[in-house]
């Protein structure tokens, strides 16, 4: 079997107040967000936390993403960054590089491929996660609850953060 789920991010300013979501249906989807992120921040987030939610099942993972820095981040880059220090080929830091190595080491063992997605143009999955996430981005700007959802099923909190979690990035301030 083939688990099948969208993963967003949204910021209201990019950079400001900012959200991630992954979503299977509507019994299986997860959000958290910052009070201060990017965009690029609340996509890998979103990523990492639904390896992170489904690492106790031994199911292949496809990722519906409208981020092509993203799929590319973790297809493409990923491995020549590593060898180079996590540096780019310009010698530069990699950006968001707490969060990609988070994910290096997310992904180890799994099996999993990605599948870029159009954004904003009706793709039920995709629009379900950036709800999610814009939701969760609009929760820290009101500085209010943000909707954290069910998460995914015999997840425990040894699996995955807690969703909402606000500490799981360094401020950019």
């Amino acid at each position: 079997m083939t688990i099948t789920a969208a993963a967003d991010g949204s910021a209201l300013g990019n950079p400001g107040p900012a959200g991630w979501a992954w979503y299977v249906d509507d019994n299986t989807w997860a959000a958290g967000g910052w009070d201060h992120a990017t965009n690029n921040q609340g996509e890998l987030m979103a990523v990492l936390q639904l390896f992170r939610a489904t690492a106790h099942v031994d199911e292949d993972l496809l990722i519906l993403c409208d981020s092509q820095y993203v799929i590319n981040s973790i297809t493409k880059w990923m491995p020549g960054w590593k060898k180079k220090g996590w540096r780019k080929g310009d010698g530069k830091p990699v950006m968001n590089v707490d969060l990609i190595k988070q994910i290096d080491d997310a992904i180890t063992g799994r099996r999993y491929r990605f599948e870029w997605v159009r954004g904003h143009v009706g793709h039920p999955l995709n629009e379900a996660a950036d709800v999610r996430a814009r939701g969760a981005a609009e929760a820290f700007q009101r500085r209010s609850i943000c909707p954290a959802g069910p998460g995914y099923p015999g997840a425990t909190a040894s699996d995955a953060s807690l969703p909402g979690a606000s500490d799981e990035i360094a401020p950019l301030f």
